[in-house]
């Protein structure tokens, strides 16, 4: 995930910056608006040259239709408020836009979408679609609000450059989470000048913290670690997530992660991806399958030698337990807001943007993880990029957030506890309590206790 910034002070944000995307103008019978996220890296635009193709194609098969695209550079949560924002009245919503995945149900409680489920029965590619995308944008209602366009996984990317210098095996394939770090902790004694070992932590973050730091290490602690569907109640009081925050503290405790004012610098996962890692500063990575898409000709930062240089690993559960590997996956979709005033145009942009020629595309593009099973078939996916074979293997390990209203605020609790190990603040005792108690606050006390 990307990087964030606090959504109160972003929704602050969100209402000066309305005019100047265009979301205020005069609606048009003919015209979609069409909003999406483009990257703080001024040198990335494969999201904005992927829609202009789109755009293109659909003005040439609906004569007399168009496009205007939205683009909203913006951190993570600025971008969620920015959208939330402009929803919430029919003179300044758009017609159709992107949503993260994880944030999809708290729109739906706040009425912003509108279901799909009339026009995604009669439309035969939906069949294609694998059942977690699907389940991925269904409400509690039943009722499904988005098109997915792809996922992500998450693993262990390693330097084998620096991996060499360490005298560590060129193939590395840990078992455990003290594999990990005791893998760190030779790089720190043997390849001084390096960081050892990068996971994402703290508020600043967001996501990329709580999702892909976090949730990587406590879903491979046992089942349902923190939600329990059967009892629908939230999970506090785990040894998995004590144990979780442990991990965190000792990466940054033993030195073995990045100094703590780049650590907690909201823009980290743009600088380890651009700056760090194409540098060989940082030995390993845990992080998302997409990284590749900054380092192609096309990226941010082109990398002609990162395929040689860096592998991936899967990340272990915490003892080796089955299944072994650990994954989180997430995604973006293709929603229709509820103050849209036309609809019906803009679910036949979505089946332009969704078509199988159109989704390999973007998944290409976009360095992403087919979630349908036509393109996770076809040929040019698949040789697409070095290592996607692998990221694509992941999926049946991989877990999804809780998709519920309130997941956004258990995250933002997490990440602050994240942050308190990490400097130290709190111990891990203090900080696990901290969390119980927020989020036996947040959820209006549907906690169950575990050991």
């Amino acid at each position: 995930m990307r990087p964030t910034v606090p959504v109160i002070l972003a929704a602050a944000l969100a209402a000066g910056a309305l005019s100047a995307c265009g979301a205020g103008s005069a609606p048009h019978p003919d015209t979609v608006k069409v909003a999406y996220q483009r990257n703080t890296n001024s040198k990335v635009r494969y999201t904005d040259d992927y829609l202009a193709m789109v755009k293109k194609e659909f003005e040439k098969t609906h004569q007399g239709k168009k496009i205007e695209l939205i683009p909203i550079q913006a951190s993570e949560n600025d971008y969620y408020a920015k959208i939330q924002q402009m929803m919430r009245s029919p003179k300044t919503s758009p017609d159709l836009v992107y949503e993260d995945t994880f944030l999809i149900n708290s729109d739906i409680k706040s009425g912003y979408l509108r279901p799909l489920d009339d026009k995604l029965k009669t439309w035969a590619d939906w069949k294609q679609f694998v059942p977690a995308a699907k389940a991925a944008t269904r409400a509690e209602d039943g009722k499904t609000y988005g098109v997915q366009d792809g996922t992500d996984t998450r693993a262990l990317w390693y330097n084998r450059e620096i991996f060499a210098k360490a005298g560590l095996p060129a193939k590395w394939r840990p078992k455990t989470w003290q594999d990990v770090l005791d893998t760190a902790r030779t790089i720190k004694r043997k390849v001084p000048g390096v960081t050892p070992l990068n996971v994402y932590t703290g508020k600043g973050a967001g996501e990329a913290s709580v999702m892909q730091t976090f949730e990587m290490l406590l879903y491979g602690t046992g089942k349902d670690p923190l939600y329990d569907p059967a009892a629908k109640k939230w999970v506090t009081g785990s040894k998995g997530f004590r144990d979780s925050l442990d991990f965190v503290r000792s990466v940054y405790a033993e030195k073995l992660g990045p100094e703590l004012s780049d650590a907690l610098d909201p823009n980290v996962a743009v600088r380890n991806v651009s700056e760090w890692l194409p540098a060989g500063k940082v030995a390993i990575d845990l992080d998302g399958s997409w990284l590749g898409e900054y380092w192609l000709p096309t990226g941010g930062k082109p990398w002609p030698q990162w395929s040689k240089v860096m592998a991936q690993a899967p990340f272990p559960t915490q003892h080796g337990q089955a299944p072994g590997k650990v994954s989180l996956s997430g995604g973006w979709a293709w929603s229709i807001p509820a103050k849209s005033r036309y609809a019906d145009l803009a679910w036949q942009v979505i089946e332009t943007l969704q078509s199988k020629r159109n989704a390999v595309e973007w998944d290409i593009r976009g360095a992403q993880i087919a979630v349908r099973d036509d393109v996770a078939a076809d040929a040019k996916y698949l040789t697409s990029m070095p290592g996607i074979d692998f990221f694509t293997s992941l999926v049946k390990y991989s877990h999804f957030r809780p998709a519920l209203p309130v997941y956004p605020r258990v995250s933002a609790a997490i990440g602050e506890q994240m942050e308190n190990v990490t400097t130290g603040d709190s111990s891990v005792a203090e900080a696990a309590k901290a969390y119980d108690e927020q989020v036996s606050s947040i959820t209006d006390g549907a906690v169950v206790g575990r050991k």
